[in-house]
């Protein structure tokens, strides 16, 4: 049997809700004293990808508040604009690329910055796919439902090598859509021509699916 809906504003929805605003906040917190530590704006692009990595959040929260008959019209739009979105939360783990000693702060506070922001990454990933994982399992079952999980960290993934490796954007699905779709065509139809394409989806595809399992048997066995 799928596990029943969540209430809306139930504590344990609230307790998540403050604990992932205030690990987001600590994370800002770290990145402005980096700025007043330093007067340089080095890592003040990382507040825009934790921005991105809350839109796939707020999407599956949106429709886990919507009333059924709404939720049941809007699920696949605004499933799609989530599917869309859902790699930018994940993407934060690939900032790490970004540590190097600078001047003027410790190595390890640049350390602690990015991996809070990676962290964030990761449990806004996890936390709007359950919500999403949650509403294909009152339509379709358990099964469906990690069936549903596993493709989307694995489609993820492929967003993460996009934008990390290819630079593209979420919103290049509207403002360059012809290059988007020729370089996703031709890696699909030509898989061994680009290893490093499929190389990155699938081991990053298998650390975030291990690590959603982990994270859920966590809050299985905590109940």
């Amino acid at each position: 049997m799928p596990p029943p809906p969540l209430p809306p504003f139930s504590r344990a929805r609230l307790t998540l809700l403050f604990a992932l605003a205030a690990s987001v906040a600590l994370s800002i917190l770290l990145v402005v004293g980096r700025v007043l530590m330093t007067g340089r704006f080095t890592f003040l692009f990382l507040v825009w990808n934790l921005f991105l990595a809350l839109i796939p959040f707020a999407l599956s929260s949106f429709l886990g508040l919507a009333p059924r008959p709404m939720q049941t019209r809007l699920l696949l739009p605004v499933g799609l604009m989530w599917l869309l979105f859902s790699p930018n939360a994940p993407y934060l783990v690939t900032d790490l690329f970004h540590l190097d000693a600078r001047p003027g702060v410790p190595l390890w506070y640049d350390l602690a910055l990015i991996l809070s922001c990676a962290w964030n990454g990761l449990m806004l990933a996890y936390a709007s796919l359950s919500d999403m994982q949650r509403l294909v399992q009152q339509r379709l079952g358990p099964e469906p439902g990690w069936a549903f999980a596993t493709l989307a960290l694995l489609l993820s993934s492929f967003g993460i090598y996009l934008g990390r490796y290819l630079r593209f954007n979420s919103w290049d699905v509207l403002a360059n859509p012809l290059t988007l779709f020729f370089d996703i065509v031709n890696r699909v139809l030509h898989p061994f021509s680009f290893p490093g394409t499929w190389g990155v989806t699938l081991v990053f595809g298998v650390f975030l699916l291990i690590g959603y399992g982990t994270v859920r048997l966590l809050g299985r066995t905590a109940e």
